[in-house]
């Protein structure tokens, strides 16, 4: 906790005030970079991905779900873990609850992860979770968005987050993608963000980002090393 001074309530609604200036400059600098990000140019998608969900097989175009828009959560968990990572199941517990809102914006959302579906559903259910998420152990997505590594790849560095030679200790990464769909149903890849640029999307943090203590996680061993799944908590 910050040694902050104790100062009466018209000191405080002075520096407050102060502070607010700085927010709102943070405010429109953030509007001008979401402005910028929605000018960038996109990719046509031209492999026809296929992935594996609950009812079969379902295409990359058929997860748009009848809109214009698609979100991908690139959620880390491959074939051979015994469960998703923690960190990813940190975020993916404030999936649930935007589905509804982002719908009504024309944009649908999915979970991707190198794991069977079988897992997938089996893992779902133990969180109590209800967000699309489906499989792609058997096509190339998570290798052409770059959030899978090949053992070689991940000795010598592996390409994360728009850099060579990253040092990363697992054989997946998380991230997320964004693709748009025009009239003639072409798919485009417009967005993708990776490390920190998922912690804008974490509730939790937001939250914990308003408080005296904030995310309390300089005396960790590293960043996240706090969280567990939520039904691991003691």
């Amino acid at each position: 906790m910050t040694n902050a001074k104790v100062v009466s309530r018209e000191k405080w609604l002075t520096a407050r005030l102060t502070h607010l200036e700085a927010e709102k400059e943070f405010d429109r600098q953030r509007d001008a970079l979401s402005a910028a990000r929605r000018e960038l140019p996109r990719v046509r998608v031209e492999t026809d991905y296929v992935f594996g969900g609950v009812d079969g097989e379902v295409s990359l175009s058929e997860l748009f779900d009848g809109r214009g828009q698609l979100i991908v959560y690139h959620f880390m968990y491959g074939p051979s873990w015994d469960a998703g990572c923690p960190s990813c199941s940190y975020l993916a517990d404030h999936f649930d609850g935007m589905l509804a809102h982002l719908g009504q914006r024309d944009t649908s959302f999915v979970a991707i992860s190198k794991a069977n579906i079988g897992q997938i559903e089996s893992y779902k259910a133990r969180m109590g979770w209800h967000f699309p998420w489906v499989s792609s152990v058997a096509n190339e997505f998570n290798r052409d968005y770059e959030v899978s590594f090949t053992p070689d790849e991940m000795a010598n560095g592996v390409r994360y987050n728009y850099r060579d030679g990253v040092e990363f200790p697992m054989d997946e990464a998380p991230g997320a993608t964004v693709f748009c769909k025009d009239a003639q149903g072409d798919i485009f890849h417009t967005y993708s963000t990776y490390a920190r640029g998922l912690d804008h999307l974490i509730g939790t943090y937001q939250w914990l980002d308003l408080t005296v203590k904030g995310r309390d996680e300089e005396d960790l061993p590293f960043t996240m090393a706090w969280i567990r799944r939520h039904d691991e908590y003691e």
